[in-house]
């Protein structure tokens, strides 16, 4: 009986060894009670190991969502360090709005604020560590989808993609696949070898 971390290696959306390789699935040692239906098991270290299947999946749902918005109307967030790059080169290549700086408290909340933005949708890198963007989307009804740890509390997220959100080969890959995923839906490729960028075109500096 196959594991139920594991799926045919052509059902993923890049091999099993990449997503393991990347430590995507490779959570914190806590856990929230909002994130345990995507908690696979714990390690003998105490770091909890989140379920592959569930985080491949929702990058695909979350590509298809955003692949119907308009570019400019997604704002996508990382103040991580890691987070920057990835959130930059995925902007850039999709056309949305990006953060990747300190988030100004009423840059959602306060059309007289320089940089105000009014965008219909925001991907966050980590809802906590970007928690006042989140705050105020909420307070104002904009959808939030967002990466989410074993330790972040989703209560507040309306889409969450399951993978660590810390790592920089991790964040690398979630980025790649959503852009390379949302030009296949949006017809700009017709497979996945005419998508130019790679991974490390991604991945944050050490």
């Amino acid at each position: 009986m196959m594991s139920e971390t594991k799926l045919e290696a052509k059902e993923f959306l890049v091999p099993e060894e990449t997503y393991m390789t990347s430590g995507i699935h490779i959570g914190t040692t806590q856990k929230n009670s909002t994130m345990k239906k995507f908690v696979y098991k714990v390690r003998n270290d105490g770091l909890y190991v989140l379920n592959i299947n569930q985080t491949d999946e929702r990058i695909r749902i979350v590509a298809k969502m955003l692949a119907r918005y308009e570019p400019e109307d997604i704002l996508v967030v990382s103040t991580r360090i890691y987070g920057k790059k990835p959130v930059s080169v995925f902007s850039k290549t999709i056309g949305t709005k990006y953060i990747s700086e300190r988030y100004v408290p009423g840059t959602l909340t306060n059309p007289h604020l320089k940089g105000f933005m009014e965008p219909k949708i925001i991907f966050l890198t980590d809802p906590a560590a970007d928690s006042q963007i989140l705050k105020e989307a909420v307070s104002i009804g904009i959808p939030v989808v967002s990466i989410c740890d074993t330790n972040n509390d989703t209560n507040y997220i309306d889409l969450v993609i399951p993978a660590n959100n810390k790592g920089r080969r991790a964040l690398a890959i979630i980025y790649w696949l959503l852009a390379r995923e949302i030009f296949m839906v949006q017809k700009k490729i017709n497979s996945y070898d005419e998508f130019e960028l790679t991974i490390e075109d991604f991945e944050a500096s050490l």
